[in-house]
């Protein structure tokens, strides 16, 4: 953008001649005769210099400088006399005028003056400009460390919470299960159906303390600092095991493929199995009879990758973007009746961060859904501009962190 001046003097070569040598300078430029004058063009604009005659025929240039700064502290004020002393000079600094300029003077030296006192008004926007985005850095650290410090509360609260609610649910179930047992008494078929109903609540709210407690782990304790290598094909084996029974009786295949020799990845042995109960207890569950449930693993030069892949409800494209926000659970899911706490997924994404690797989903409502996580060798952190699903499956329509 030209930089905007101002030339005010009573003299008319003065102001002309000023116009023609700066004008092929690049800059734009407005002239008044008298104070009058410049008063109104400095209401109506906007200038980054002002050159002003000290004496005008109604008053003085000088007493121009302080609405000036009022308007735009940075616009640079240079006065023009032929009467030049000490003690207009001072006064003249004094009232904030940057330099002064002496008639009569050449051209050499007016653009010499102008472009001087143009370069210190840009350097003092840059500075401003400088010192309020520190400001706002410093505005943003602020919020980041006080949003930390907020969420480390939020997680010890939970923490301690939880840790105080499973004692009583789960005094609660076992009472509850002796009463539908009978064995506090005979039991009606009415209140055992009651009895049935409250174990059910309290299987869900066992479930809910459960989820709460596990997410609460990941954000109050630094996982980083527990990283080792770890075998993966033997924790996936021993969770396969475990959820085949589930998986036949419902009428789902059930299916692992590991690679030749065995893929380690850094983590801990206990954050891998949370992971993996999840995404596997959930492919199943949103499974219907007839469907399959595939885990992978492969190896390759970055490092493990291991997808878990369903061909059940899969997830609408305007929830995928939400998938691993707490508490937050899919529409066609809640529609379809499945009971849930919405902390599953939350946990899982919250281990992958600690454990410096990847997950990407992709999804297609009624076809399936397929999660890849990816542990990169030597535990180095993810790159995440990476697309490591595509490096797998090609994938598209997916959400990654």
């Amino acid at each position: 953008m030209k930089e905007s001046i101002l030339i005010v003097d009573d003299e008319t070569g003065i102001r002309e001649g000023c116009r023609r040598v700066l004008v092929p300078e690049g800059f734009v430029v407005q002239t008044a005769a008298s104070i009058k004058e410049a008063q109104h063009l400095l209401q109506e604009g906007n200038f980054d210099m002002v050159l002003l005659d000290i004496m005008m025929p109604d008053g003085r240039g000088i007493d121009l400088i302080e609405p000036i700064h009022k308007k735009d502290p940075d616009a640079v004020c240079i006065i023009i006399t032929g009467y030049a002393t000490v003690e207009m000079a001072v006064d003249a600094i004094k009232r904030g005028a940057y330099n002064f300029i002496s008639k009569p003077f050449t051209s050499d030296m007016l653009i010499m003056t102008v472009n001087q006192g143009l370069e210190k008004r840009r350097l003092s926007l840059e500075t401003k400009r400088l010192n309020e985005i520190e400001q706002k850095a410093q505005e943003l650290a602020q919020a980041k460390e006080d949003l930390e410090r907020l969420d480390q509360f939020k997680s010890n609260f939970i923490l301690t919470i939880t840790h105080e609610l499973r004692s009583p649910v789960s005094g609660a179930q076992s009472l509850v299960r002796t009463l539908i047992k009978g064995l506090a008494g005979d039991v009606s078929d009415i209140q055992k159906d009651v009895l049935i109903r409250i174990e059910n609540r309290l299987d869900n709210l066992a479930d809910l303390v459960d989820d709460l407690l596990s997410l609460a782990e990941t954000k109050s304790t630094n996982l980083e600092l527990s990283l080792q290598p770890v075998e993966i094909d033997l924790i996936l084996s021993n969770i396969i095991d475990n959820f085949s029974v589930e998986a036949t009786q419902k009428g789902v295949q059930l299916k692992l493929k590991t690679t030749e020799g065995a893929s380690t990845v850094f983590a801990n042995e206990s954050g891998l199995q949370k992971i993996f109960n999840n995404l596997i207890q959930n492919a199943i569950k949103y499974t219907p009879s007839g469907g399959e449930v595939k885990v992978a693993v492969k190896n390759n030069d970055q490092g493990v990758f291991v997808t878990v892949s369903d061909t059940g409800l899969g997830i609408p494209t305007k929830d995928i973007p939400h998938i691993g926000e707490e508490f937050y659970r899919a529409g066609n899911v809640k529609k379809a009746g499945f009971q849930g706490t919405g902390l599953g997924l939350s946990i899982v994404y919250q281990y992958m961060r600690q454990f410096n690797a990847s997950i990407d989903l992709e999804s297609q409502e009624g076809k399936g859904t397929t999660f890849t996580l990816f542990f990169p060798k030597n535990a180095d952190r993810c790159d995440s501009h990476t697309n490591y699903s595509k490096i797998v499956s090609g994938g598209e329509r997916s959400i990654k962190i």
